[in-house]
């Protein structure tokens, strides 16, 4: 399975290279000077849907031949995905149908719909939308985009370790927020193939650990789940996934984060980098300042996934 998913994560490179420029390395002076050690921001916020996900949205849209896209794709969304499917679709000119849990951010739903995708409302959690979303594409002859188990769109997601690479010589540690894990999975093929001794560290809000769960399981589970600013990374995961065993292999180190903690790291990164990040990014960068100790004299990335956050949630966080 490594070795495929290593070379889907080079033929997404090739694909995406016309239709996604680079994402900025930026260094974190004050991040850096907290924790003795030298802290890098892979800006994923600053993609075109302001998430990483258009990564392993686009490398599935590419990779169908015409006429499949012409009948239209189906996702299930929390919202970045939804958003990413969406634009694809729209820049690729395909029909696109995104369903979307109850509780979903209405910022990320109105994103969706800015997009030009038609938007529906299906259950109370990820999981539950994703099943629905899957049959009903399989009804309608239609291709449903997962969010995270699919080696294209893990593929996709991998190619930000593919430009970490080329950006810096040599990096110690990545932190990454984790939901389904395609992103983290990506991004440790790819780098554990070229850096094999990197450090590749899983952040998750202890609200909603599923994946840390279900690795310590070795099976998909569903512990109870409470509600969380890292939205993006909240709610179940789809079972016979194939993130987790990327994520039981390729993981060093996990670290749950409490919502005071992905709080003032949202607010740090405002007050000191002028970058608004969604909770899910929070989350990466509380994980560095937890590990503070560890991160000491190392060259560390942090995944800034995404900067998608609704204005309710943002004066929640500054109040």
């Amino acid at each position: 399975m490594m070795d495929d998913m290593l070379h889907e994560i080079l033929r997404a490179a090739r694909r995406l290279r016309r239709a996604l420029r680079p994402t900025p390395l930026d260094e974190s002076i004050r991040l850096g000077a907290l924790t003795g050690g030298r802290a890098l921001l892979k800006l994923e916020n600053t993609q075109p849907t302001g998430s990483f996900k258009v990564r392993g949205a686009l490398n599935v849209l590419l990779s169908l031949p015409h006429h499949t896209r012409e009948r239209g794709v189906v996702a299930a969304s929390s919202g970045n995905h939804g958003a990413a499917v969406a634009f694809g679709a729209l820049t690729l000119g395909a029909p696109a149908l995104i369903f979307v849990p109850e509780d979903t951010s209405p910022a990320k739903v109105a994103a969706i719909r800015d997009f030009g995708a038609e938007v529906r409302v299906h259950g109370d959690d990820c999981v539950v939308a994703e099943t629905y979303a899957r049959a009903y594409a399989a009804g309608q002859g239609m291709t449903y985009i997962s969010p995270y188990n699919d080696i294209l769109v893990v593929g996709g997601q991998g190619t930000i370790g593919v430009e970490l690479a080329r950006q810096i010589d040599r990096l110690d540690v990545v932190l990454v927020a984790v939901g389904g894990g395609g992103l983290i999975g990506g991004i440790a093929t790819y780098l554990k193939a070229v850096q094999p001794d990197v450090r590749i560290i899983g952040c998750s809000p202890a609200s909603s650990p599923v994946m840390y769960e279900s690795v310590l399981a070795g099976e998909i589970v569903a512990p109870p789940v409470l509600p969380t600013l890292s939205d993006g990374t909240a709610g179940g995961v789809e079972q016979g996934a194939i993130t987790l065993e990327l994520c039981r292999s390729l993981v060093d180190e996990w670290v749950l984060v409490s919502e005071e903690e992905i709080a003032a790291a949202m607010r740090l990164m405002i007050e000191t980098q002028h970058t608004l990040v969604e909770g899910a990014a929070g989350a990466a960068v509380a994980g560095y300042l937890r590990l503070k100790e560890e991160m000491r004299g190392k060259t560390a990335a942090i995944v800034i996934c995404g900067g998608n956050v609704s204005l309710a949630t943002l004066r929640e966080v500054l109040g």
